[in-house]
């Protein structure tokens, strides 16, 4: 095997000069239909995350429910349902 010959470099003028770091690019704030920047992070401060009602507030109401249709007994899954959509529909 034969050894290729290595290639000579010549500095230049510019390559003698440190280089400077390249500065971040700004991103561009977008805006809102009413020339309002959006910031995600508090667009949605608002928002509150809806509370979910607890198996004891919705099983006392279910049993207020099935004592007021007389305690009669087979349609406990419809209380149940009824009583989680009012705490919800509060909770709201």
């Amino acid at each position: 095997m034969t050894d290729t010959p290595k290639k000579r470099t010549t500095k230049t003028a510019s390559a003698d000069k440190p280089k400077a770091a390249a500065k971040p690019r700004k991103t561009a704030a977008k805006k809102s239909a009413e020339g309002e920047t959006a910031n995600p992070v508090t667009d949605n401060v608002h928002v509150m995350p809806q509370r979910s009602a607890t198996h004891d507030e919705v099983a006392k109401l279910a049993h207020k429910y099935w004592q007021e249709r007389g305690g009669n007994h087979g349609y406990h899954m419809e209380d149940w349902f009824r009583a989680e959509q009012e705490l919800r529909g509060k909770a709201s």
